[in-house]
């Protein structure tokens, strides 16, 4: 964003007065809400030194060009993940952050949804057949965690724990 775009006065009318958000919509609109603003940070901090180093590059064409782009940006932007964080917890922010990418590099291997089908699952389980709401509870979180250790037809029998070790496993991630 250059100088000229900004406004310091853009958020002072962002939104209509008295308008109360719970806790967990702040969180939300924090967190991806300002993803367009972190882009235009992320752009002035660093396009133009990332495009002088592409153009320095010997790269034979316009694939492994935007490939070098591609892993220039991920690689810069994994860092600053890993440097915001407080040394005891950037380990596992970024054991999260390898889960999240194996769960979704094996949904896409088997063309599955693992979250959508263990919410399948579970809505298949009848509240009616517990004494009370806490039982009910405690058997959809006892289900929750069981899921991950059955095997699944869609992953060829695997249960998703160990379908996406194998997949965190490919890539030198688990």
């Amino acid at each position: 964003m250059s100088d000229e775009d900004y406004n310091p006065n853009a958020a002072l009318f962002s939104g209509e007065e008295g308008e109360e958000k719970s806790e967990e919509q702040e969180a939300f609109e924090y967190v991806y809400g300002r993803n367009p603003n972190r882009v235009s940070a992320l752009n002035d901090l660093w396009f133009e030194n990332l495009m002088t180093k592409i153009k320095e590059m010997e790269l034979p064409n316009e694939e492994a060009k935007m490939k070098m782009i591609f892993k220039l940006t991920a690689g810069g932007i994994l860092d600053m993940l890993g440097d915001s964080q407080p040394p005891g917890v950037a380990p596992e922010v970024m054991s999260d952050l390898d889960m999240f990418m194996g769960l979704a590099l094996t949904n896409m291997r088997f063309k599955v949804d693992l979250l959508g089908e263990q919410n399948k699952a579970l809505k298949s389980i009848d509240p009616d057949k517990f004494e009370s709401d806490e039982e009910y509870v405690k058997a959809l979180s006892d289900a929750e965690d069981a899921w991950w250790d059955i095997g699944q037809p869609l992953l060829d029998m695997r249960n998703p724990r160990d379908a996406i070790r194998e997949t965190l496993r490919k890539y030198g991630l688990e």
